[in-house]
């Protein structure tokens, strides 16, 4: 990626008729695929993202929200991956935007070099070698307004500041850290949010037209409907590890997980656990239907290179039936598949586990099931970190056909943390990771 320089209403158009010619040049940049031999999953296509400058990309959808993108290009479309229902073509969306982490005076501070910037749906083609940006729907609120993608609370976010944390920004109840992203039949998209966290309805025009959000969350001064219909016990969620995965079941009911195991009774109990939990909502009744326990595998076993628990997290689901997901376990180099079965006599909700004063917690249980916990039974997919070509930190995960998954990386935006992460000027610095598709070509049917 090379830094490029570049700053209200939302426009529903395509990306591309807003981009200079070169920029969109750019996207046709190709990486060769790669690919192993024999029985085993095999990578059999691999497509790059090219450059596009982030204030060209954000200003062609909400004019004049971005002034200066700080030579960042637009990255972090890998948060999720779902399928357009035409061959190569996927929905992603964005996280929060560039952020990163400074310390000062010991303490770390989240920085969002780039405040302006509003988290949006990007619809994308895999092509040849190239990823394509075909369209893009900014995420608005109910008068328009970009939802941007700054904290909401000082009460339980990590306080915004600028790109060398030294300059304190200010608190959004409108903003999301979008994740995972499905579409519906009638066109309207659900996101979830790491924040709240949080549930998303939006039109198909980005509008959000309803937050789903945990009651007690007292979540005041958004500009858009916000209903307080998720479980208490997810105010407990680890900062920055809130709703990421997000599956819709063929009925139209969705399933939504928690990235780490719950901070119960505290943070220390959260970080050692390899309990996480996983929701069921149904859009018809509008509340959390079910609710199951997921029991990682030991953080070794996901990454023999890691023996810090708490790095385990849910970043992807994906429908593969009725009540069949694929859940994917990873760190941030290396990621696994399960087939998961979401069974009737598992459901926890409105047990002792949903009372965040019930000791033990089910996130302190070293064997949930021994304590009569009805824990998810899972059976290995794949392995990829045993798959050539496959790269790190993947989060959106697609079903292409029977035996064959596509997944994407989300590459922070090029962004590292430190106070390396912009040069003198406020330049950034990139890490040279690209945003890439790759084609998983599995040795048997899912």
């Amino acid at each position: 990626m090379s830094p490029n320089a570049a700053g209200r209403r939302p426009v529903s158009r395509s990306v591309a008729a807003g981009l200079p010619l070169a920029v969109l040049a750019a996207l046709t940049a190709a990486v060769p695929a790669s690919a192993d031999s024999g029985d085993q999953a095999r990578v059999v296509r691999t497509a790059t993202l090219g450059d596009i400058p982030l204030a060209a990309f954000s200003n062609a959808l909400l004019p004049g929200t971005v002034d200066d993108d700080r030579g960042v290009d637009l990255g972090g479309i890998g948060s999720d991956l779902y399928p357009t229902g035409r061959k190569g073509e996927f929905w992603t969306v964005t996280d929060r935007g560039p952020n990163g982490q400074i310390k000062v005076g010991g303490t770390k501070r989240r920085t969002f070099p780039v405040p302006g910037f509003d988290p949006a749906i990007v619809r994308i083609r895999v092509d040849g070698d190239a990823v394509k940006v075909l369209s893009a729907i900014p995420v608005t609120t109910s008068s328009g307004e970009p939802v941007t993608g700054l904290s909401n609370q000082a009460s339980r976010d990590e306080a915004p500041y600028s790109y060398d944390a030294s300059t304190p920004l200010s608190f959004n109840p409108n903003g999301l850290d979008t994740e995972g992203v499905v579409r519906a039949e009638d066109g309207t998209f659900w996101l979830v949010d790491e924040y709240g966290p949080s549930l998303v309805h939006v039109s198909a025009r980005g509008k959000v037209l309803k937050r789903y959000v945990p009651e007690g969350l007292n979540l005041t001064g958004a500009d858009y409907p916000v209903v307080e219909a998720l479980p208490s016990v997810l105010l407990n969620r680890k900062i920055n590890r809130g709703f990421e995965g997000l599956a819709q079941l063929p009925g139209g009911d969705l399933v939504i997980a928690v990235q780490s195991p719950l901070s119960l009774p505290d943070a220390a109990s959260g970080n050692t656990s390899r309990t996480t939990r996983l929701f069921r909502f149904s859009p018809e009744k509008k509340a959390i239907t079910a609710e199951y326990a997921y029991r990682f595998d030991p953080v070794e076993v996901v990454d023999p290179s890691e023996d810090d628990t708490s790095e385990l997290k849910i970043s992807s689901l994906v429908a593969v039936g009725r009540n069949r997901l694929l859940v994917q376990e990873r760190t941030d180099k290396t990621a696994r598949l399960h087939v998961v079965r979401l069974e009737r006599g598992a459901n926890i909700l409105g047990g002792p586990w949903d009372d965040a004063t019930t000791s033990p917690a089910l996130e302190q249980l070293e064997d949930p099931a021994a304590a009569g916990v009805p824990v998810l039974s899972k059976r290995l997919l794949v392995d990829l970190g045993t798959v050539a070509g496959v790269p790190g930190k993947i989060e959106g995960v697609a079903r292409v056909d029977d035996d064959t998954l596509a997944v994407i990386n989300d590459n922070d935006f090029g962004m590292t943390d430190g106070t390396g992460a912009f040069d003198a000027q406020g330049r950034l610095v990139d890490s040279g990771i690209e945003t890439r598709v790759v084609y998983v070509r599995l040795p048997h049917r899912i």
